[in-house]
């Protein structure tokens, strides 16, 4: 017996939602589209299409997986990112669109400065900001570092995938460790999630070492702030990514810097800190 998609797809919209997903028609849509092969728009000029059981069962899978708390992104392999799209898997955290603040200011600060510029990305998981970064820069020279070999498998996949071998290199260790002197910009997705802090399923699902920092979840951004001035360039600067209760938490560390600022997301809240070296 045959469905047709359109009664699928709300069908599946309901469960989604009665399951805890914010955005469940959206969810609905792109499993559906993974399910079948076809881009998410070109499901809208297939409403009508009838879908067997068979033709079902991979993507009834897919939905109560998505129920269960899974992300969108691991059971599609991949995520939009910076309008590019990046493999994911649950090796590393899901590109998030609040990272993108930090990435256009990394992008406005590179092209304000002008000329080539050395970058470092640290904990790049997926290596979605060095590559966004890299793709919109063409002058940028980016080193991305992570302490996890798995993820930086993905990041390899991911940076082959946007063809920039040749100014993105990945290098495993702790934080700036296996970093290069003489670093113009050092930008930062780190853990800075509470231990304590209470979280949802599909956070839940991606790699805790990822997420939280003791310290309130402020402590491996205070040692990336502590350690960075000996890496920088004069006139250097770091971009990392916080929690909008932690803009007053690294004053100790901002005491090296020559001046700081404060940037926010698309939804309003703060979410890049910026601090650049003293001349």
């Amino acid at each position: 017996m045959s469905q047709v998609l359109l009664d699928v797809l709300r069908k599946a919209t309901g469960y989604l939602q009665t399951h805890g997903s914010d955005s469940p028609r959206l969810d609905a849509e792109l499993l559906m589209a993974h399910t079948l092969g076809l881009g998410r728009l070109e499901l809208y000029l297939q409403f009508e299409r009838p879908l067997s059981d068979p033709d079902l069962q991979p993507y009834r899978e897919l939905v109560a997986r998505r129920a269960r708390g899974e992300p969108v992104a691991y059971l599609v392999g991949h995520k939009e990112f910076m309008k590019l799209d990046f493999e994911v898997t649950s090796d590393v955290l899901v590109p998030n669109p609040d990272t993108e603040a930090l990435v256009l200011r990394a992008i406005e600060w590179c092209r304000a400065r002008g000329g080539p510029a050395q970058v470092a990305d640290v904990g790049t998981g997926s290596g979605c900001i060095a590559v966004a970064l890299a793709h919109y820069v063409p002058d940028a020279v980016v080193c991305a570092s992570d302490d996890s070999a798995a993820a930086l498998g993905v990041a390899a996949r991911n940076v082959r995938r946007h063809d920039l071998e040749g100014r993105v290199r990945l290098c495993q260790g702790d934080l700036l460790e296996p970093m290069p002197g003489g670093l113009d910009l050092v930008c930062a997705n780190l853990p800075y999630v509470a231990p304590e802090a209470s979280l949802p399923p599909e956070v839940l699902a991606q790699p805790g070492h990822a997420l939280r920092a003791p310290e309130g979840g402020t402590a491996v951004v205070r040692r990336l702030l502590a350690d960075a001035p000996e890496k920088l360039s004069v006139g250097g600067c770091v971009l990392v990514e916080i929690d909008p209760s932690q803009r007053d938490a690294f004053e100790s560390e901002l005491a090296a810097y020559a001046g700081r600022r404060l940037h926010k997301d698309l939804g309003g809240q703060v979410r890049v800190l910026e601090a650049w070296r003293q001349a």
